[in-house]
């Protein structure tokens, strides 16, 4: 059958940034295919909300509250999935994201932030879960990257930087760990998540941004779930430094933020 494909039972899952949206429904969509998964966030009673729906899906979970920030607390994952299940195959970097800004109220250090929290936090969890993953069948990690990473548009400069260099990121690990550990991204276009929710609200904005995204509607969590699932099975077997457009068709982006032009003669 080859559903069969997309079954993962018996393999143990790492999700950051699993406590709503894009993570915890890719939590969620893991267990329903079979997996246990270790879920990682900073507020313990947003997880332990999606520990319920793993476990009632007939799969362990584990719950890890953590500021993801931390490199150290990041990479802790892999061991902490190790301990707990004994082996660890499927990684997904959904943490992440970054505030827009103008790019001249956009420092070096908010630049830096952004690719730490984006880049360097994927990073650390891929170096620390490679290891348990060779110790087995080899793996998948799936980086969640965003349409901006390709896409130009005002006040992404931070934002869109560092999900491209996720992007490359992707294709370059990928490399560094054929034939054993795939490496896959999604680019997101615009999914309705808390993120969004304080534009989606305003139903003008709403139906702009459904207007110039050809499938004429803003994304569900569960979109982008069940293409992680895809990557991570046996389904996506033969994929790797791939970046999977799941954007609504977008060759655009759907959210103006209204940022004026520079104006001459102005001084700093």
């Amino acid at each position: 059958m080859i559903l069969d494909r997309f079954r993962v039972d018996g393999r143990v899952a790492v999700v950051t940034g699993a406590g709503r949206g894009i993570g915890a429904a890719t939590a969620v969509g893991l267990a329903e295919a079979g997996a246990h998964v270790a879920i990682s966030a900073r507020h313990a009673d947003q997880l332990q909300k999606v520990a319920t729906q793993i476990e009632e899906a007939g799969r362990r979970a584990l719950v890890v509250p953590a500021d993801l920030m931390d490199l150290q607390a990041v990479a802790a994952l892999a061991d902490a999935a190790q301990e707990e299940f004994g082996r660890l195959d499927i990684v997904v970097n959904n943490v992440g994201g970054t505030i827009p800004n103008a790019l001249l109220d956009t420092d070096s250090d908010y630049l830096e932030e952004a690719f730490h929290f984006n880049v360097s936090t994927a990073h650390a969890l891929v170096r620390a879960a490679v290891p348990h993953m060779l110790a087995h069948d080899g793996g998948s990690v799936v980086n969640i990257s965003s349409v901006m990473g390709r896409l130009s548009g005002r006040g992404y400069l931070a934002y869109g930087t560092a999900k491209a260099a996720l992007a490359h990121y992707t294709r370059l690990a990928a490399r560094d760990l054929s034939p054993h550990v795939r490496v896959n991204a999604i680019a997101v276009g615009s999914v309705l998540t808390s993120a969004l929710e304080f534009v989606a609200s305003d139903e003008a904005v709403k139906a702009s941004m459904e207007s110039v995204t050809p499938l004429g509607r803003i994304g569900d969590p569960e979109d982008i779930a069940a293409a992680v699932l895809y990557l991570s099975s046996k389904a996506g077997s033969y994929i790797t430094g791939k970046v999977l457009e799941v954007d609504g068709g977008l060759d655009q982006p759907n959210l103006d933020l209204g940022l004026p032009d520079l104006k001459l003669g102005e001084k700093p």
